[in-house]
């Protein structure tokens, strides 16, 4: 694995050789210009870049929210009553998971550092396949519990490493539209879900096992097939890529080398680091922006784990048939998955973040507030309406969420850090999510839809306090260079401040 690192290393320097012109008698280099390309086709290199990397990145994903989800599908088909679990021992079940699903986090991150994506990830998705093949035989409380604990250690990796991976491919005004093609599997995944939950379940007494069983067996081996696969069908980073010319290959490290910068045809543009230091891991620590960040990350992401862990269940309760339940959730997660797709490409379009990851908090509210003020034995149909309000909102505002961190942290290694707790600490709100909807609040659940009522304004509060500090923060850096502050700066320290340097604009 080190020489797997060793290799990306130098291959990396290579590429940065070629854009890189050495210092003469101690002056700056020449600005670094698409000039020395010959003319390279950027619409056809990114179609190539989605084709070859964004179906296999969300068939990864949709394995990954199948298998953590699934339990919800299990429940409704006996789970809880074979293995005898009382409600809080379910709750405690669902909980487990996040507590280690964000302690592993930055750890998998840092591996993803040292050891290629190709390999990491596929061993971390046959980790989770065979704890979720093993979930389908436990007998009691405490193996259920076991294995979510395992569970979330193992797939801890896969969604902030692939969110990073593919900022090592695009740029920054191009990433929310990957990420939501990627993240939209999760959609399908609830979908999918239901409908592959309604099909196993007809296997009951199949083998001497229970429906409930034979879905965590089904989908946990069709995980380490999958895995299997992307062994050989994963890139590694754009230097080392196949399927891309050298010049392509090069155009592309290009592109992201130079992005987020103020242009200054005078002076040499400045590039963003790939070194590894660890000033730029305490840097991600202390940055106030991934801080405030993480607020509005839980103003989306406990209505996610809301609606993921819990909306057959909810479905179920307002007094349809399990097998009605689960088909029914099927057209909420198609809309909402086609929405992310078609929001992101509009947002990357016009370049900003906030006001889109606003609006759909608002339509949250909005979706949320009709299910807690609406009679659910009186008017179910109106309750089913307000929870997919919701869904259709949470699902595009996500990848907004992650997208806009990810464009404002520079450096390779403080992104992947930042992306890492963004992400990590951020799941913690799956933890406290997991016991929003409890049953005895049943069909109702106005305590849950309250709790997610809550952790939506302390999100949309969140997002106008980046939006301030952005814009201010933007302001000042102009005037810095304004008042020449430019002039006593090198481009080697400019590079080394990162998302801190005057040149660096924030997106909002």
């Amino acid at each position: 694995m080190e020489a797997d690192a060793e290799k990306h290393n130098g291959s990396a320097a290579q590429s940065n050789a070629r854009l890189d012109v050495e210092q003469v008698d101690g002056e700056s280099p020449p600005p670094v210009t698409l000039e020395q390309f010959s003319h390279p086709n950027e619409k056809a290199i990114l179609r190539k870049m989605d084709m070859r990397l964004i179906p296999m990145l969300a068939l990864l994903y949709l394995l990954s929210f199948l298998d953590r989800g699934n339990i919800g599908n299990a429940k409704i088909e006996g789970l809880q009553e074979n293995l005898c679990l009382t409600d809080d021992q379910y709750n405690w079940c669902l909980t487990a998971f996040f507590f280690t699903h964000a302690a592993f986090e930055v750890p998998s991150n840092l591996m993803l550092k040292r050891v290629r994506p190709s390999v990491w990830l596929p061993a971390i998705m046959v980790a989770w396949g065979v704890v979720m093949t093993l979930m389908g035989i436990v007998r009691d409380f405490a193996g259920l519990l076991c294995t979510r604990i395992v569970l979330g250690v193992a797939e801890a990796g896969l969604f902030p490493g692939v969110a990073y991976y593919l900022t090592n491919w695009y740029r920054r005004e191009e990433i929310q539209l990957r990420q939501a093609m990627f993240f939209s599997a999760a959609s399908v995944a609830g979908a999918f879900s239901g409908l592959l939950a309604f099909a196993i379940g007809k296997m009951d007494g199949v083998g001497g096992l229970h429906g409930w069983q034979w879905i965590f067996i089904l989908e946990g081996i069709a995980t380490v097939a999958v895995a299997t696969i992307a062994f050989f069908a994963l890139y590694d980073f754009p230097e080392t890529a196949g399927f891309l010319t050298e010049e392509e290959r090069a155009f592309v490290i290009y592109r992201l080398k130079y992005q987020g910068q103020t242009q200054d045809p005078g002076r040499a543009q400045v590039a963003q680091t790939d070194e590894f230091k660890w000033k730029y891991v305490v840097d991600a620590f202390l940055d106030w922006q991934i801080w405030v960040n993480i607020f509005v990350y839980w103003g989306v992401v406990c209505p996610l784990y809301g609606i993921s862990l819990f909306l057959p269940t909810i479905i179920h309760q307002l007094g349809y048939q399990s097998s009605q339940a689960q088909l029914m959730t099927v057209p909420i997660y198609i809309t909402a998955a086609i929405l992310a797709v078609v929001v992101a490409y509009c947002s990357d379009r016009l370049g900003k973040r906030s006001p889109f990851i606003l609006g759909f908090m608002l339509m949250m509210l909005v979706g949320f507030a009709i299910c807690i003020t609406t009679d659910p034995k009186e008017n179910p149909r109106v309750v089913y309406g307000g929870v997919f309000v919701a869904a259709c909102a949470i699902f595009p505002a996500f990848p907004g969420v992650i997208a806009w961190l990810a464009n404002n942290l520079a450096g390779s290694l403080k992104r992947s850090v930042g992306m890492a707790l963004q992400i990590g600490v951020g799941n913690l709100g799956g933890a406290m999510a997991s016991n929003f909807y409890r049953a005895r609040d049943a069909p109702g659940y106005r305590l849950g839809h309250g709790l997610e009522l809550g952790f939506i304004v302390a999100g949309i509060i969140a997002s106008l306090t980046l939006l301030v500090g952005y814009h201010a923060e933007n302001k000042k850096r102009a005037r810095k260079i304004e008042n020449g502050a430019l002039d006593t700066c090198t481009p080697a320290e400019l590079e080394d401040q990162g998302d801190r340097a005057i040149t660096f604009r924030y997106v909002y």
